[in-house]
């Protein structure tokens, strides 16, 4: 695997890690998961679809996630017929079983011991490239500012110097991080679409979790049932034209069951902050549930009011458009860890 590795080394990810909420963790083995025709959810997060991988908490996965574009299309922007992953043909060509939405996820995972109530947390190890090309593809919040003639563009990358031309002229650096990771949503939700991200997580499009960032969901089914794919080589808080620089990665990733909190909506954390996260067809919605989840996460965490609480995040935190692009809106609001008391 090609990793772009943001936490170099066992002391710097000692240091992360010391930065997280304690949780205890069993004996880790590492099992590897590739995506594939029998090991792929096409477009959905099911709660009655079994597991294709069971794994206990605090164990590693090795997965490989596919991008979102069939070879057709890839080879109509200009792509040789010979660097068409051959998983992705097979997926394209095996898999029937598809929708409502259009993403292509590895997994699910069934970690043992995840029930309803608890939380998953996912520590994003490493993430790397499968493949030395994405696309854009554009349609996406102002449809109309597309060029008409040039609907999607296969774009090159430089894995060596980890950037990408994304058009004539401008090179950018390339932070690579999957688009799409959730657990199954409660089971009266019935089978969902991969696009819209909710409550279990799923399709957040959130740049920030990059390798050595971690990832808690709320747990809503008995294993949780983790699935993961719609990787990004790059992307823009918003992706306002529907994409990101779509590409198919590679990853390590490590769960862990938690029974010593609880959340209602998705968190995140880096190195430096932490991340609270709403979602709703409204935009403005999807901000009040960030900055509610902000108030309740200070008055955890610092013993504020709320009033208190609101008035941090008003002064000395940042609101940010996650997307708007996938039915629901996101938005995330970035906390610094240097507001927290040690």
């Amino acid at each position: 695997m090609e990793l772009i590795r943001y936490v170099a080394g066992p002391l710097a990810a000692a240091a992360l890690y010391a930065l997280l909420p304690a949780a205890p963790v069993a004996a880790q083995t590492t099992h590897r998961l590739e995506a594939g025709p029998s090991t792929v959810a096409f477009g959905h997060y099911d709660p009655a679809k079994p597991g294709v991988l069971r794994i206990a908490s605090g164990d590693i996965v090795e997965v490989t996630t596919m991008l979102t574009s069939n070879p057709t299309r890839l080879q109509d922007m200009g792509l040789p017929a010979d660097e068409v992953q051959p998983e992705l043909a097979a997926i394209y060509d095996q898999v029937t079983d598809r929708g409502p939405g259009g993403h292509i996820l590895t997994g699910p995972i069934h970690i043992e011991g995840a029930r309803p109530g608890d939380v998953l947390e996912v520590r994003i190890l490493d993430v790397g490239y499968s493949v030395g090309y994405g696309y854009n593809g554009c349609s996406g919040f102002v449809r109309d500012l597309c060029d008409e003639d040039v609907r999607s563009r296969l774009i090159r990358m430089d894995r060596d110097a980890n950037t990408a031309e994304i058009v004539p002229g401008i090179t950018v650096p390339l932070r690579p991080f999957f688009g799409s990771m959730g657990v199954a949503p409660p089971p009266d939700s019935g089978r969902v679409s991969s696009n819209p991200p909710g409550r279990h997580a799923g399709n957040m499009d959130n740049k920030e979790l990059v390798a050595g960032t971690t990832l808690f969901i709320p747990v809503w089914v008995e294993g949780a049932l983790f699935e993961v794919g719609d990787g990004h080589a790059v992307q823009g808080d918003g992706e306002v034209d529907q994409t990101g620089l779509e590409t198919s990665l590679e990853g390590r990733l490590q769960f862990v069951v938690r029974r010593d909190m609880s959340i209602d909506w998705p968190r995140a954390e880096t190195p430096t902050h932490h991340i609270l996260m709403g979602f709703d067809p409204d935009l403005e919605k999807a901000t009040e549930i960030a900055i509610r989840e902000g108030v309740e996460f200070l008055q955890e965490r610092a013993g504020l009011s709320s009033g208190e609480a609101y008035a941090v995040i008003s002064m000395a935190a940042d609101l940010r458009i996650t997307q708007l692009v996938d039915g629901n809106k996101g938005v995330h609001l970035m906390i610094s860890k240097t507001l927290l008391p040690r």
